[in-house]
Parts: C-alpha cells; sequence; structure tokens
C-alpha cells in the first residue's frame, strides 16, 4: 500500500480541524472566563511564585502558552509588568500548557471522544444560535472541544499503517539507535515542527499520535516534545520584534529558560526516562520503553500517558530549578538586549502594535491599557507645559516648545492609532457589554487628543508671549501656577480612572476636581475683566492670559468627559 498524495492531504486536513477545534475552544474559553482572566491578570505582583500561578492558570484557561507569552510581552511592552514578573508569568505557562497533554492523553488514547463528539454538537447547536452571548460561548466551547477530538480522531486514522508501511518505521529507525546525536536530532524535528504550526499542543498531538502508531519509540518522542518546548518561544520572540526593549527581553528571557532547561534535560534524558517509566508502572501502566515483542501493544499503550508524565514532570523541575535565577535570567538578556538610548524618549503605541489578541474581549483589554497608557502621556506633556510657564531662559524655553510641539504630533498619530484598532475590533462579533466598551474608548481617545491640541494652544500662547514681549504681575502668574494644579489634580484623576478596574472607579473625585478649575476659571475671568480696566497689564498680555486659562478649563472638561465615558461602561 503507497502513501498518496490524497492520503497526505487527509493527514493535513485531520491537523487543520484538530487545529480549528483547539482554536475554536481557545477563544471560547477567553470569551467564557474574560472577566476572571482580568482579574487573575491584575493580581500580578512581584512575588514570583504568584506569577508561575498567573502563568499556570492563564494558560490552562486559554490553552495556548503562545497566547499567554504574547500577552505578557505585551504587557511588559506596556510597563504593567516588570521583567523579573514576566520571568514568572513565563515559566508558568510552560506548565499550563502540560494541560492540553493530559487531555489529549487521558481522553484522545484511552476513550473514544469522538463516538460523543457528534451528540456533543449535537447538545450544543441550539447553543450557538442562541442570541444570550453567554451561551453561546459555551455552545462555542463544546464545538470546539468536540472538533478537537474528531480531528485527533482523524489524525490517528490518517498516520499510515506501520504494518502496511514498514518503509515508514526503516526510515525513522535508521536514525533512533545515534545514541546523544538521535536525542538532537528529534528535538530539532519537534522545534521545526512547532514553528511550521505554530502549535505546540498540536505538535504534541502529533507526536502522541506517532508513539500510538508505534513509527517513535519513547525516548525519541520524549525529545521532540523537549524541541517543542524552544518552537513555542518563537511566536513570542515574533511579537516582541516591534515591541520596545524591555519586552524583547522578555521574549529573549522565554527563550534562555526553554533552552536551558532543554539542554539539561538532554543531559540526563537517558536516566529520567527510565525514571518516567518506573513511575508509570508503579501508576498501573505498562512500561513506556520495553523492547519485548510480546509487550508491544502494552508498551505503545503506556505511552502516552508516560509521555504527559515526562512533559509535566520536566517543565515543573525545570520551574522549581530556574525560579531561583529569575534576577540572573534578568541581567543575561539585559546585556543581550541593550537599551537604545533614544527609545525612552519615544512617545508611541507601547502594548497594541503586538497585534490584536484572539478575541474581542482579550484585545479591548489591550485597548484598555493602551488608552491608560495614552493618558498617562498626555499627561506628561502638560508638565512640560507647566516647566515652560516657568522657565526665563529663552534657549531651554525652545527646547521645551519643540519637544511639547513634537509630543502633540505623536499625540495625534497615536489617536489614529488606536482609532484604526478598535475599528478593527469594532468590525468582529462584539457582545452588547464589548460594543458599548467600544464606544466609549472612541470617545475617551478622541479626548484625549483634544487634551494634546489644548496643551500646545497654551504652549503656543506663551511663545507668543515672549514674541511679544507681553508682561504677567506677580499676581498673574501666581493665578496661572495655581491653575496648573488644579489641571494637574484632575488629569491625575483622570489618569487613575483609566488604569483602575472600570468597575471600581468612582467619580466623585473627578466631578470635584472639575468644578475647582470651572469655579476657579469664574474666578480668574471676573477679575482679568476688572484688571484690564485698571489697566494692571497690557491689553495684549491680557488676551494671552485668557487664552490660557481658558484653555486649562477646556482640559478640565476633557478630563471629566473621560471619566463620564468610564462610568457608561459600567451601567
Amino acid at each position: 500500500m503507497n502513501y498518496g498524495l490524497g492520503d497526505f492531504l487527509t493527514l493535513i486536513g485531520s491537523l487543520g480541524l484538530f487545529l480549528y477545534g483547539m482554536k475554536l475552544m481557545s477563544e471560547a474559553l477567553q470569551k467564557v472566563a474574560g472577566e476572571k482572566m482580568r482579574s487573575i491578570l491584575s493580581a500580578m505582583t512581584s512575588n514570583r511564585v504568584k506569577g508561575v500561578m498567573t502563568g499556570v492558570l492563564i494558560t490552562a484557561l486559554i490553552q495556548s502558552s503562545s497566547a499567554t507569552t504574547v500577552m505578557v510581552v505585551s504587557f511588559v511592552n506596556a510597563g504593567l509588568l516588570s521583567l523579573v514578573e514576566s520571568v514568572g508569568v513565563i515559566m508558568g505557562a510552560n506548565i499550563g500548557t502540560t494541560v492540553t497533554a493530559w487531555l489529549i492523553s487521558l481522553l484522545g488514547f484511552k476513550v473514544s471522544m469522538s463516538a460523543i463528539s457528534l451528540p456533543l454538537i449535537g447538545l450544543s447547536l441550539p447553543l450557538l444560535f442562541s442570541s444570550n452571548r453567554s451561551r453561546k460561548n459555551w455552545g462555542e466551547l463544546v464545538i470546539g472541544f468536540a472538533l478537537l477530538f474528531i480531528g485527533l480522531q482523524f489524525l490517528k486514522e490518517s498516520v499510515p499503517d506501520i504494518k502496511n508501511n514498514p518503509a515508514i518505521l526503516n526510515f525513522l529507525t535508521s536514525y533512533t539507535d545515534l545514541g546523544f546525536v538521535s536525542y538532537l536530532l528529534f528535538a530539532g524535528i519537534g522545534t521545526l515542527l512547532t514553528i511550521l504550526i505554530q502549535s505546540s499542543s498540536a505538535t504534541m498531538a502529533l507526536t502522541l499520535v506517532m508513539c500510538n502508531s508505534g513509527w517513535i519509540s519513547f525516548d525519541m518522542a520524549a525529545a521532540m516534545v523537549l524541541g517543542e518546548n524552544i518552537g513555542t518561544t518563537i511566536t513570542a520572540n515574533l511579537a516582541a520584534m516591534v515591541a520596545n526593549t524591555s519586552a524583547r527581553r522578555a521574549a529573549r528571557a522565554h527563550l534562555i529558560f526553554n533552552a536551558f532547561g532543554v539542554l539539561w534535560m538532554l543531559m540526563i534524558l537517558p536516566f529520567f526516562l527510565k525514571g518516567i517509566a518506573e513511575l508509570n508502572m508503579w501508576l498501573g501502566g505498562g512500561n513506556p520503553l520495553s523492547t519485548d515483542p510480546a509487550l508491544a501493544k502494552e508498551t505503545i499503550a503506556a505511552v502516552p500517558i508516560s509521555l504527559s508524565l515526562f512533559h509535566t514532570i520536566f517543565n515543573i523541575l525545570n520551574v522549581l530549578i530556574l525560579i531561583w535565577f529569575a534576577k540572573f535570567i534578568v541581567k543575561v538578556v539585559t546585556k543581550l538586549v541593550p537599551s537604545k538610548e533614544s527609545e525612552e524618549e519615544e512617545f508611541k503605541l507601547k502594548h497594541i502594535k503586538t497585534g490584536m489578541l484572539s478575541t474581542p474581549e482579550a484585545s479591548l483589554f489591550q485597548a484598555k491599557m493602551e488608552i491608560s497608557l495614552y493618558a498617562k502621556h498626555t499627561k506628561k506633556m502638560f508638565s512640560y507645559v507647566k516647566e515652560a510657564f516657568n522657565e526665563t531662559n529663552d534657549k531651554n524655553f525652545t527646547k521645551l516648545y519643540e519637544k511639547i510641539d513634537k509630543l502633540e504630533d505623536e499625540n495625534d498619530d497615536m489617536e489614529v492609532q488606536i482609532a484604526d484598532y478598535l475599528t478593527k475590533v469594532s468590525e468582529t462579533k462584539l457582545s452588547p457589554v464589548s460594543s458599548k466598551r467600544v464606544r466609549a474608548f472612541f470617545k475617551m481617545v478622541d479626548d484625549i487628543e483634544s487634551m494634546g491640541d489644548s496643551m500646545l494652544n497654551i504652549a503656543k500662547a506663551l511663545h507668543r508671549k515672549r514674541e511679544q514681549k507681553a508682561w504677567f504681575p506677580q499676581e498673574v502668574r501666581d493665578n496661572l501656577n495655581k491653575m496648573f494644579e488644579l489641571v494637574d489634580d484632575a488629569l491625575l484623576v483622570m489618569y487613575n480612572n483609566t488604569e483602575m478596574n472600570f468597575e471600581e472607579v468612582m467619580t466623585k473625585k473627578a466631578y470635584e476636581a472639575e468644578k475647582e478649575i470651572d469655579e476657579f476659571r469664574t474666578i480668574l475671568k471676573q477679575q482679568h475683566l476688572s484688571d484690564v480696566k485698571e489697566k494692571k497689564y497690557e491689553y495684549k498680555a491680557g488676551i494671552i492670559y485668557n487664552d490660557i486659562f481658558s484653555e486649562c478649563e477646556k482640559i478640565g472638561d476633557y478630563c471629566i468627559n473621560i471619566s463620564q465615558s468610564i462610568s457608561e461602561i459600567k451601567e
């Protein structure tokens, strides 16, 4: 029996169905666990053990270590996670990814899941057409789960039978008795397959099927699993290519952590596998390393569970060893990825450049954090305005003015990029709550950009004051400094509100800050009219003074608009 093109395409199609099932299940899990995932992420602290547990939980929830590491790279990029914290989460992601292997080995080979997969799809179909978003998500989750096992069944059936295709076995066995070179070769195959398929879970499933069909022995399969651990780091490194230095370091730390783990395990692999075989037999399974022809069936049956045991114990051991070297890993990647001198002054998107996540909910979480950073940078821009107002040296003032002008241009670019991102998200299937959130985000981005315009207008007024040699008496200077402090307070409240979980935001402080600005603006306006009549300062100075405190009042309005948009999301 020859293995033709049709059979090969069937194999690829089976893998495609498995991957689609996994993608559907992963996306549905993210939707179902969206809020939980957000609360887990917000609980990340400098405690490395908590970081590891966070990585395990998130990866177990969304069934993708690649998605977790890309997310972690995004958070480091956004400044929400330190490099040391991210290393712990990445370590945990490696343990979390072993859940898929257990699902496949316990259910895919022990139980005929494909027999109940179609009834499961039948039961879930009404949920899929439900108008209730939560029920629909659960329907997608169950259907994804069923498709995953249908794909696995097809995969098992489409892998050529060794008895009918002995040439395959001959080809593979010629590379299995080269000692350490064999381990390196099969680790390389595992790495390459994971890079090509872009899913270590799918490669793991393929490895399990190959073992189950008798293609490869347990030790070679273990070497492939080690290779898959390196292959899975490629996704995060690709995501980090467009990110900042810290994010590139986080991705590199993932590669170093996995590569080091693979190296020490390859050194002791034969002894370690004997231990796994003993453990499996103690648990009541067969010996995956047995060479007795009479026990061939029992040996093959023992491989999936033994491989899952190997995968899990290796990742747990690797974390237990390397968690104590997190700071050392950070030092290594800091040397490997040096920072650019100009990067600290860059004022640009730091988060959503890593791309959309697999669900609108997760993408909106990214957008929320990007908007918070946008607000933080605009708040920083106002600090330069305050500095420019009190600057007496013309050369220093010119530098500050040029900086504010440059930042405002970048502010405009950021608005366009975030709005484009939100437009892409809005084109996907959104729940009513997510639709509301997108509309509020558009409004918030628009108000933050308008703040930048007002700040530039104040800087232009100050520039005009210098050109016209307009003079402000000390009372006017004190009034404006007081107004700037009030605006600063309002900006801080606004920024804190964008950073918090929206459900926890209280708008009382925001209204109080805006009220203080409005009341002080009214006092200044009345006093200004009286001072102009009494000729306390020139008319041209009065116009500039009026322009500055009026723009400050506008900034206060934009601040309260943002807090109001957040309160609308909560309703």
